[in-house]
């Protein structure tokens, strides 16, 4: 079920860019962000949603897939070496703005930026647990 949840999240911000994309980079771009806030924020859930960070990989996949790289390698080793998958989240998220932009793709700087505001103020329980030392740890028993 974990696969399958993963699997929606990541499509949901992939298929409204594909779509939207041959109509140019911005209709492509408003359509990776309104999908991205929709899963955030969803009306039947009382605008009670994820943390985007899936949704934030599929507008990633579908818009700049090199930019999944960027936030592969971050994420990566910040997980390695914190042990802490929200903190890699976070720091990911913050790279690929800067990734974007300083490999030119401004609309992709732009939308990012957006998105990672958007995920840090989603993450703001993560944030405090990472600062009072109690967010769990990747591989710790509950």
């Amino acid at each position: 079920m974990a696969a399958a949840t993963l699997a929606g999240d990541v499509l949901k911000g992939t298929v409204p860019i594909l779509v939207f994309l041959p109509f140019g980079l911005i209709p492509g771009a408003v359509a990776g962000f309104a999908a991205f806030c929709g899963h955030l924020f969803p009306v039947w859930l009382r605008f009670k949603g994820g943390k985007g960070v899936a949704t934030y990989l599929g507008v990633l996949l579908g818009f700049a897939p090199s930019l999944v790289l960027v936030f592969a390698v971050f994420w990566l080793l910040v997980a390695w070496a914190s042990r802490y998958s929200s903190l890699a989240a976070l720091i990911a998220t913050l790279a690929v703005p800067l990734g974007a932009w300083i490999l030119g793709y401004e609309v992709a700087a732009i939308l990012t930026a957006a998105m990672t505001v958007l995920v840090y103020l989603k993450h703001h329980g993560n944030i405090r647990r990472l600062i009072a030392g109690t967010e769990g740890r990747i591989g710790a028993k509950s």
